[in-house]
């Protein structure tokens, strides 16, 4: 497909350049099998000329005026909408998402930046009392300098878009490296699309590249004084210690494994609705899918003959099809690796109200029930359509099972009583938590991050201000201090 062999190299100094690695990455369509692309890998000096570029261009950057600034940011919200079907297709093609995922991506993504046209004058100085005489004490806010960003597969293009445009509105520059199951979506194609909106050469660079080329240079690299990471939180322990021992900040959205709690007063036709969304929009490769549903036992035969039946109704295919609810996982690793937590789980003694078949890297869904209470599975991250069905007994059980996780990124409580539902939802353990709702939520303007295990920091609104921006003291003398020497 042209238009991503178009977008098939790095973008390093305003210049579109093939990698110098030894070896390439193939982008692959995840239901068809169809290459889209082949793209030689940057190599740990390719990297260091992009940070170096991000440098040498942040500072002018950061003395433009903010009016100015601004309309970088305007642009790219005017090409992402002119160019809303290309980039559809682009999704469907290389992340397997539906055209419903594609719509529900693409307006989160329109929606940050229009939250970056704002953010260019978001940063505000104080002036803070001082106890000596004639002493003026200014507080300004300034960009940390360079951002480096990894991306994931999931969503890549409104994650990658949601850390990017806010850094460089906020006068930073950004060094990105997307997911290498989304090179074009997470990486050059926000490239190209900031390219086209104007934005001064070395601003934004991507890097396509793999750990097994460049190891630990993108995070360990002296120029960024920030990382944000996406991902797993594996993976995001190894990115905090290695920016823990260079003294650099990490922002990391990493895993969750929420629970949507439906109590005996709930609406159960709308509960199942948020929760059949919740759990599979996008095939369940969501950070905040509902991994558990928590039922009251007085409503669970209830909530799960109606939920049993809208899963299997659920259509299962070709994402392209406008019809199609479950796409493809992302490849055949995680494909295998869903199918075999759903063995698994069966084989210790859940019973499968619905045990989906696999097809490739299709995986049609798969509801399961009466799991033991230790049962690892209850703890870990899905990413794939396998919901788990648990019941309990009362507020307290439902709150116990909900916190005995070792993440607290989202969750969701459904109740006839609004504050009961908020009384239970301030006790869950969470960085999010939803009531009447879904657990699949992000907005511009409010904290988005999690607890425990599922991340460090917040982004959106006046915490992505605090997560991109440094703080920083002068004072002023207008008379003369007494010094005791």
């Amino acid at each position: 497909m042209s238009f991503f062999s178009d977008l098939a190299h790095q973008y390093i100094d305003g210049e579109w350049k093939t990698g110098s690695g030894s070896w390439d990455i193939i982008d692959f369509n995840p239901y068809d099998g169809e290459k889209l692309a082949s793209i030689t890998v940057a190599t740990a000096d390719e990297v260091d000329q992009a940070y170096r570029a991000a440098e040498r261009a942040q500072h002018a950057w950061a003395e433009t005026n903010p009016y100015a600034r601004r309309g970088v940011f305007e642009r790219a919200l005017r090409i992402v909408e002119e160019r809303e079907e290309e980039i559809t297709g682009a999704i469907v093609a290389e992340l397997g998402g539906t055209r419903l995922k594609a719509a529900f991506e693409l307006h989160l993504t329109k929606e940050f930046l229009r939250e970056a046209v704002h953010l260019c004058l978001r940063p505000e100085g104080r002036i803070l009392p001082s106890p000596e005489d004639g002493k003026e004490n200014r507080l300004y806010r300034t960009p940390v300098g360079v951002v480096g960003v990894i991306s994931p597969f999931n969503f890549p293009l409104l994650l990658s878009v949601k850390t990017v445009a806010p850094a460089l509105a906020l006068g930073n520059a950004v060094v990105l490296k997307p997911h290498q199951s989304a090179p074009v979506t997470g990486g050059s194609l926000v490239a190209r699309i900031f390219e086209d909106a104007g934005l001064p050469a070395g601003l934004l660079n991507v890097v396509i590249t793999d750990i097994a080329e460049i190891g630990d240079a993108l995070i360990e690299h002296p120029v960024p004084s920030v990382i944000s990471f996406t991902g797993s939180d594996r993976v995001g322990r190894h990115v905090a210690t290695v920016c823990a021992s260079h003294f650099k900040r990490s922002v990391l959205e990493l895993g969750g494994n929420s629970a949507l709690i439906v109590l005996d007063d709930a609406d159960v036709d709308y509960a199942v609705d948020a929760a059949v969304f919740s759990r599979f929009v996008h095939q369940g490769q969501v950070c905040m899918a509902a991994n558990r549903i928590l039922v009251d036992r007085s409503v669970q035969a209830e909530f799960t003959g109606k939920f049993v039946a809208k899963v299997a109704s659920l259509k299962v295919g070709d994402p392209a099809d406008p019809a199609t609810h479950i796409g493809p996982l992302i490849n055949a690793s995680q494909a295998e690796a869903v199918s075999s937590v759903v063995e698994q789980a069966v084989a210790a003694g859940a019973e499968a109200l619905l045990h989906g078949a696999t097809d490739g890297n299709l995986i049609a869904p798969s509801v399961l029930t009466g799991l033991p209470a230790d049962s690892p599975v209850l703890r870990q991250e899905i990413f794939g359509p396998v919901a788990l069905l648990v019941p309990f007994d009362g507020e307290d059980e439902a709150v116990r099972i909900a916190n005995d996780t070792p993440y607290g990124l989202s969750g969701a409580v459904h109740t006839a009583d609004v504050e009961r539902g908020v009384r239970i939802a301030k006790r869950v353990r969470t960085g999010m938590i939803h009531v009447n709702d879904g657990t699949v939520h992000d907005e511009p303007v409010v904290p988005f991050g999690g607890e425990k295990n599922s991340g460090v920091g917040r982004l959106n609104g006046e915490a992505t201000v605090d997560a991109f921006t440094t703080q920083k003291w002068i004072s002023v003398q207008h008379g003369r201090s007494r010094f005791p020497f």
